[in-house]
């Protein structure tokens, strides 16, 4: 990285890009490798140096600690914030000690040792390069990324005076980047939207007049002094055109670090960008990931089965980690059996919705999907339609169900709590349905917090919230002249939210059961469900293993089996009442009303989802 020194072509002709602590070492920056490669093809002449700055601290701290650190985003900012303002680290400290101290690692680490650490590694990375030989350097700068962008970008501006800084990223959007700019008398430029274009006409127009010193006229680029403005959409129009990502520079940096910090990374790749549940701002209530994109684009499924496969044979892994807030609403098994007939033994990552069909699961799975990360957020089917997600507690149910199958991806999911205008109702649909979810992998229960942009920040008084500028957590890492200067990605607001907290309380409470209730379960030898069936052509066995007693067992017979089999998928009541006409709906409810009562089979709106999953792919695996 710093310490790799090559011959310079020229300053007119060399740009740098830096992505700063904390993104998760084991993998290169997606950001900088599309803007890499978009700058490479559309100005041959121009080297881009591309500088994965967090991998060094990873290993200049240790991986362990690194990782944990970037699991949490508000610790990750506290290291940074004391080099900014070491007039303020008593006070910074005291905010690390309380969001650590319930992580062993973490909370066992002596925080300013650390912070020497990390400065030491960061001025010995930022030492090592002439700063005065780039036309450009440009900071990726997303969540968890702020603080330590504003350092180097601090440092190396006290090394080259001179030197035009850009940033860009999530955390740049909208008045976001019209704040920054503002804030930070080091930085020249910002990109409030996607980089690519802006940034390759920006450097275009330093090359010509290097010494200009008015504001380039460039759609989507901000200068100091600039009043607010809403610019003309300036981003890809077709995903096709963009090149294949370089990670070359974070690749050579993994070689270059010798065996002691050698591991096998993981590869982001995108399908899309953007999000076609967003339709027209109001997608989901508390996301805010869109804010740098306009509408949805995807990549046709032949560029994305290609990228995949040059990245795979460039560098020769086979992880790799989908980056798409959304993967694309249609063609999903298309595009995913052509990821499978290129022959490869992939292990891949993906965040999904929750209506996403087994049959695309099952795709996924046999081209490698090892893990979802499914947009569950809430088990009341009335808390998900105040969130806007579009989903039904039986939804989520269902794919829970279905990804606790060997055969199938892995899920994690989170559980929203506290959710503004929540109230006892939305609680008691949880806590009843938490009961039917034991069978399936817990959940993470997760605090809201509020993201600038939001349909939720933007329509605050729908929810009976009021916005009150910057998260207060802000406070403990900014000095308070500094902090009126900022718009940050989190907002504080008030609205009982102390009065939320404690009505979720049983739900948390209920959240650690579960986990403690699963855990125990599989500490056995060999992973079986929880909840299984054998079938006997005209009987059904099913197996309810318990924490505290032999397995329980119940058995269907004739029409009572084909029934519970039929609503492997959730269907209705009509659905059941034409599929089994010589029943009728008097004799056929009685039965599910029984396994329900049982948590055989979970119940909403007048329809059924039977829970058990078929005992033979776990038998198989021991076999």
């Amino acid at each position: 990285m710093m310490d790799r020194l090559e011959a310079t072509p020229g300053r007119a002709n060399r740009v740098a890009l830096i992505s700063a602590p904390w993104p998760l070492f084991d993998r290169p920056s997606i950001q900088l490798g599309a803007l890499k490669a978009f700058v490479t093809k559309s100005l041959p002449d121009v080297q881009v140096d591309a500088f994965h700055i967090y991998l060094k601290i990873a290993q200049a701290i240790g991986y362990p600690i690194y990782h944990a650190i970037s699991e949490r985003s508000w610790i990750a900012e506290s290291p940074y914030a004391a080099l900014l303002y070491p007039d303020r680290i008593d006070e910074i400290r005291r905010y690390w000690i309380r969001k650590a101290r319930r992580h062993p690692l973490l909370g066992a680490t002596d925080f300013e040792g650390l912070c020497g650490q990390i400065r030491s590694a960061s001025l010995a990375l930022i030492d090592g390069r002439n700063w005065e030989c780039y036309l450009l350097v440009g900071f990726s700068i997303c969540l968890a990324q702020l603080t330590s962008s504003l350092y180097f970008i601090r440092e190396i501006k006290r090394r080259a005076p001179g030197l035009r800084i850009v940033a860009g990223g999530s955390s740049c959007a909208g008045v976001l980047g019209e704040a920054l700019i503002h804030a930070v008398p080091e930085i020249d430029y910002v990109i409030r939207g996607e980089g690519e274009m802006p940034l390759a006409q920006l450097i275009e127009a330093m090359r010509i007049s290097p010494r200009r010193t008015e504001p380039p006229d460039i759609p989507g680029v901000i200068c100091r002094g600039d009043a607010p403005k809403e610019d003309p959409d300036h981003q890809i129009a077709d995903l096709n055109d963009l090149p294949v990502p370089d990670y070359s520079d974070y690749f050579c940096d993994i070689t270059a670090s010798g065996p002691r910090h050698a591991f096998l990374p993981k590869l982001p790749v995108e399908m899309s960008r953007g999000c076609w549940w967003n339709r027209g701002g109001s997608g989901c209530a508390f996301c805010n990931l869109n804010l740098q994109w306009r509408g949805y684009r995807a990549k046709s499924p032949e560029k994305s089965i290609q990228e995949i496969e040059a990245l795979v044979n460039r560098h020769q892994v086979l992880s790799l980690s989908f980056m798409d807030n959304l993967l694309p609403a249609k063609g999903l098994e298309v595009r995913f059996s052509g990821i499978q007939a290129l022959g490869l033994d992939l292990r891949l990552f993906a965040e999904i919705r929750a209506k996403t069909p087994r049959s695309v699961l099952e795709a996924m799975a046999s081209a490698g999907m090892q893990e979802v990360q499914v947009g569950i957020e809430a088990l009341s089917t009335s808390l998900l339609r105040k969130i806007n997600k579009g989903t039904t507690a039986m939804d989520n149910l269902e794919i829970m169900k279905h990804c606790e199958s060997p055969c199938l991806p892995d899920l994690t999911g989170n559980l929203i709590l506290a959710f503004p205008s929540s109230d006892s109702r939305d609680v008691a649909e949880t806590l009843r349905n938490l009961a039917f979810a034991f069978p399936f992998r817990p959940l993470k229960g997760i605090d809201l917090w509020l993201g600038y942009g939001s349909p939720l920040w933007r329509d605050a008084h729908r929810y009976g919230i009021r916005v009150q500028g910057n998260h207060p957590d802000y406070g403990h890492l900014f000095p308070p002249e500094t902090l009126k200067k900022f718009r940050f990605m989190m907002v504080g607001y008030h609205g009982g939210v102390k009065a939320q907290h404690r009505m979720w309380a049983p739900v948390r409470k209920k959240l650690a059961e579960w986990r403690t209730f699963y855990d125990r379960i599989h500490r056995r030898p060999g992973f079986e469900p929880i909840l299984s069936y054998r079938d006997g052509k005209n009987f059904l066995i099913i197996r309810e293993r318990r924490a505290d007693d032999e397995p329980m067992t119940h058995r269907l017979k004739g029409a009572s089996r084909a029934i519970y089999l039929f609503c492997e998928t959730q269907r209705s009541m009509n659905e059941i009442a034409e599929r089994f006409p010589r029943f009728g709906e008097d004799r056929i409810r009685p039965f599910l009303r029984m396994m329900v009562d049982k948590r055989l089979m979970f119940s909403e709106a007048d329809r059924y989802l039977a829970l058990a999953l078929p005992q033979k792919p776990f038998l198989s695996m021991r076999a």
